[in-house]
């Protein structure tokens, strides 16, 4: 943070709550100067355009991305996942002359790749997979979620109570280790190999929730629930990984209460989605040395970016 250091990578951390301009902005400040790491932890699979607000293959071509449609909505992906995979492309980007920018709205991500983790937690033991596979389906995963929110209230409070995969992991490694999940992943100090400019984008809480229920509006006159229909035609189940996020878990909900007007089921991913943008404003809020900016400044965003030592300034964009 703050001036560059020589050997270090200077990159750019630009993120914000759902719906409030980062999409636009990014291709304003860095088409031709820069390439985008995708922080969305949707965006990653394939298949999942309409309701996780995936760019245009216009945009993309236009401006790349890196770690966006990389996943069948069926995998898991994790925050050790992206780390790896953003710290591979962060160094391909900078190796040919140009800015990385890691832009989205996965907090998690953000935070565990400029934290790092502490230790490694321990690889997959079948034996206990098994047992809690088997617990799973003999009790119920609800039992398995109350021992979880019980044993691991921090890593619980990260995931949905229906996501079977992560709640046996994280159950897999306390019986393993005696440790919850949650005390392997987040370090205290920035990690050293990066010199970060954390730009943070924000509005008025008003005029962002009215830009989320605006685009929520529009993702379903763009065919939301027919992207729906086919996922599930194509055999996506509710504890699919990618059916977790807001915009596709609501489908489901609403299926299972045998609520199915689909102004009932855009309600209920506005509301959510509120809610969402609410959390991870206070998640972003605790990262040390972010500057905030309304999406509008472009110019202050620009000269708050020109003391970091890249290739171009960005103040030659047009």
């Amino acid at each position: 943070m703050g001036t560059a250091t020589r050997n270090k990578i200077p990159l750019i951390l630009l993120f914000g709550p759902t719906a409030v301009g980062k999409t636009d902005l990014v291709m304003e400040l860095f088409r031709g100067r820069g390439e985008i790491i995708n922080v969305d932890s949707v965006q990653v699979y394939r298949k999942l355009d309409i309701g996780s607000a995936k760019p245009s293959p216009e945009y993309l071509r236009n401006l790349p991305h890196h770690l966006i449609n990389i996943r069948d909505y069926t995998e898991q992906f994790n925050t050790a996942d992206f780390v790896r995979m953003a710290d591979r492309a962060v160094r391909d980007i900078h190796s040919r002359g140009l800015i990385p920018v890691l832009a989205g709205g996965t907090a998690f991500y953000f935070k565990n790749f400029c934290q790092g983790f502490s230790g490694e937690a321990p690889g997959r033991d079948d034996t206990v997979r098994s047992a809690l596979e088997g617990e799973a389906d003999a009790r119920g995963l609800d039992a398995l979620w109350s021992e979880l929110q019980e044993k691991d209230p921090l890593y619980a409070g990260k995931i949905h109570r229906h996501d079977r995969l992560r709640i046996i992991r994280a159950l897999e490694v306390c019986r393993l280790t005696g440790r919850t999940l949650s005390s392997f992943e987040q370090g205290e100090e920035f990690r050293e190999e990066y010199d970060y400019c954390l730009i943070g984008l924000e509005r008025e809480r008003d005029e962002l929730y009215e830009r989320i229920d605006r685009r929520v509006d529009i993702m379903f006159r763009e065919g939301l629930a027919d992207e729906v229909r086919s996922l599930i035609a194509d055999g996506a189940r509710e504890d699919d990984p990618g059916m977790h996020a807001i915009g596709y878990g609501e489908f489901f909900e609403m299926e299972r209460i045998g609520c199915l007007t689909l102004g009932d089921t855009a309600d209920r991913i506005k509301r959510n989605s509120r809610r969402y943008a609410k959390r991870q404003l206070t998640f972003f809020k605790s990262l040390p040395g972010v500057e905030w900016f309304h999406p509008g400044d472009k110019e202050k965003i620009l000269k708050y970016i020109e003391r970091f030592p890249f290739k171009e300034p960005l103040s030659l964009l047009t």
